[in-house]
């Protein structure tokens, strides 16, 4: 989705931004731009331009919304159209071996489908929440390196990784952590998407689009 952009004084701009400072959410600092309806947002100023632009990006909770947009904000900036170097694809960057537990092979496709890349990313979240169940009843509020463990941060983790290298740093007690190719780890989704509420997301075992 392209930012909207509105030509305003900047009176109002700024009328605008202090009026909703104590009611705006941010997730560490950052500002999620998709998939939320612009009652939800907040205006934010682009320094540089001339005359000024404001684009709205929406706050993000605690929600399972949240979860996700806070997730794709990482992955990709929410772009539903980046390939990034190492060919992973869409919003929330899929690999391709992923892509084919759900039947999807087009990639080209895939790409231009933002409610088809919506629906995979919730059906990946459902299987690894089967695949993870044993591993989240056992860890959920311990820490492990000074992190407390969450349901949504071993979802992320999942996300990044692989449902099995989740377990292995679980059961390792922090010990085996697995990282990818541009050096992100799981221990550091378990940290940074850890405490959103991922209770809508249900366990299962052959999720499916």
């Amino acid at each position: 989705m392209k930012k909207k952009f509105i030509l305003v004084p900047l009176s109002v701009i700024l009328f605008f931004a202090f009026a909703r400072l104590n009611s705006q959410d941010t997730y560490q600092g950052k500002k999620v731009e998709y998939n939320l309806p612009l009652v939800n947002s907040i205006a934010t100023v682009s320094k540089g331009i001339v005359p000024f632009e404001v684009y709205f990006t929406p706050s993000v909770g605690n929600s399972f919304i949240g979860f996700k947009e806070a997730v794709a904000f990482k992955e990709s900036r929410g772009k539903y159209h980046l390939v990034n170097s190492l060919g992973y694809l869409g919003k929330y960057q899929f690999g391709r071996t992923t892509l084919k537990f759900f039947n999807i092979h087009d990639t080209k496709d895939f790409l231009n489908n933002p409610e088809l890349q919506e629906k995979a990313f919730m059906a990946l979240c459902e299987r690894n929440k089967w695949r993870l169940g044993k591993e989240i009843k056992r860890n959920i509020g311990k820490k492990i390196n000074g992190i407390v463990i969450t349901e949504s941060g071993i979802l992320a983790a999942a996300h990044l990784a692989g449902a099995g290298s989740v377990k292995k740093y679980l059961r390792s007690n922090g010990k085996d952590i697995f990282a990818d190719a541009y050096g992100t780890n799981v221990q550091h989704y378990m940290k940074k998407f850890a405490g959103y509420d991922t209770s809508f997301i249900k366990p299962v075992k052959h999720a499916s689009i």
